[in-house]
């Protein structure tokens, strides 16, 4: 359809939307981009602090002030950049009979946000306004109002059920071909596909009845190398996947993994343990997990200092390093390396919204639960990677502990997907629980 004779639309941003992404009204094209009044006053409660929304909130809030220039907000103003759309600010007012507040029986900033975007459809009538909100119920209240409402949909990927396991099984291999790689260490990628190569550091099972062995395809070299079983600091892969995920994380030209799994497959023990292992090459462990608060509500809730608050949050973490040091006795080298290297914050264990505005060298940097992160805070801390460091993320696509995320939005899915084939990424996805009978029964059965 021509540019000329589509309908105008006019997409109206939710505070969510914000909040997921400071760049999202550059996210809509040549369509114009409405801002309620009442989400300019909901960022203001959010500007301060250092987690990442206060973030997000502050530097919309700069994009804001700097696309204004000589314009009032009430204006339509050209946002920068070629084929976009214009922008305002609008006023939560009832129209065409229709009032939010009235209608759902409470004055929130939720339905004052219904009430502009219902006001915009009334006096805009030659265009299509959509509301865009990552809030679920929102999205259902503008729906039972006649209002069109989508989610933001910048980073999304569409087939999460197909989304990348990082490893196939081929059971169809020539016997002569498996006796081959364990014989030279690697075959020639051609003994296997003759038209269009997987992904580079991609990783199979090759079979062939009762033979089998493990490798991953190393494009550089156009070949199909051997994936040999590693153990680090003492913990020992017991399955393939796992055998996978150590040779990713050992491997120096991998500069980033992602491990992907349910509960008790051992994806964090594995980041840690590797990472252990590897302390010489690095100058400092790093671990980080998003602080997800319970019932909505912040730390500052919690009693106690940043420490005491926090802790709750990292004792998963703590956990881990736990397990690995007590695969040793107390009298053991490699027990009293682990607690030497926390004294001395060789390895430290820490909020993510410390990260920020860091410069990252020649550390090894596990971020864990990274399906709670949103695409731009995933791209955030990969930005912060300087010379020498192996970033490694860690989680649960299926277990997201936001309200405005879900398995198709978190940027855990957004790098396995967006990265996959690149020569400094590699991933796995791990199935098989290995932490116990009963937490495989609750994987399976419940």
């Amino acid at each position: 359809m021509p540019k000329s004779s589509r309908k105008r639309k006019i997409y109206v941003l939710d505070t969510s939307v914000i909040l997921h992404d400071n760049n999202a009204i550059n996210s809509f094209e040549e369509n114009d981009v409405a801002i309620p009044i009442t989400v300019l006053e909901e960022l203001d409660n959010f500007k301060q602090g250092n987690a990442t929304k206060n973030f997000e909130a502050r530097e919309f809030i700069r994009f804001i002030d700097s696309l204004s220039g000589k314009f009032t907000l009430q204006d339509w103003i050209p946002i920068e950049g070629p084929g976009r759309g214009r922008f305002k600010v609008v006023m939560p007012q009832p129209a065409n009979g229709l009032d939010a507040e009235a209608i759902f029986g409470e004055r929130k900033a939720d339905h004052k946000i219904l009430n502009a975007a219902l006001a915009l459809q009334h006096s805009e009538g030659d265009a299509r306004v959509i509301l865009v909100t990552k809030d679920i119920n929102l999205r259902l209240k503008a729906k039972a109002l006649n209002l069109p409402a989508e989610d933001f949909e910048t980073g999304k990927i569409k087939d999460v059920n197909n989304l990348y396991t990082g490893r196939t099984l081929r059971e169809d291999v020539p016997e002569a071909m498996i006796n081959g790689i364990f014989e030279h260490g690697s075959a020639p990628v051609d003994e296997l596909f003759t038209e269009d190569l997987p992904p580079d550091n991609h990783y199979f099972i090759l079979k062939n009845g009762n033979h089998s062995t493990l490798t991953y395809y190393h494009a550089a070299a156009h070949a199909l190398e051997r994936v040999v079983k590693m153990t680090a600091y003492g913990i020992k892969p017991k399955n393939a996947e796992q055998t996978f995920a150590l040779h990713a994380l050992f491997h120096p030209d991998i500069r980033l993994v992602t491990i992907q799994g349910v509960a008790g497959t051992g994806k964090t023990l594995l980041a840690l343990a590797s990472a252990l292992e590897q302390r010489r090459e690095y100058r400092q462990i790093l671990v980080a997990r998003p602080v997800v608060p319970l019932g909505n509500k912040d730390i500052g809730y919690l009693p106690g200092d940043i420490k005491d608050k926090l802790n709750p949050y990292m004792e998963p973490l703590w956990d881990n390093l736990k397990f690995i040091k007590n695969q040793f006795k107390a009298t053991d080298k490699r027990y009293k390396q682990i607690e030497q290297m926390v004294q001395e914050e060789k390895i430290v264990i820490t909020p993510l919204a410390y990260i920020r505005g860091r410069s990252l060298s020649k550390v090894i940097f596990i971020v864990d639960e990274a399906q709670n992160l949103t695409p731009h805070e995933i791209k955030t801390i990969i930005t912060r990677a300087g010379e020498g460091t192996k970033l490694i993320f860690t989680g649960d696509i299926n277990q997201i502990d936001t309200p405005y995320l879900d398995a198709q939005s978190n940027g855990l899915s957004y790098v396995i997907d967006k990265l996959r084939g690149h020569r400094l990424f590699a991933h796995i996805t791990l199935e098989k629980g290995e932490r116990s009978a009963l937490a495989n029964l609750a994987n399976e059965l419940l």
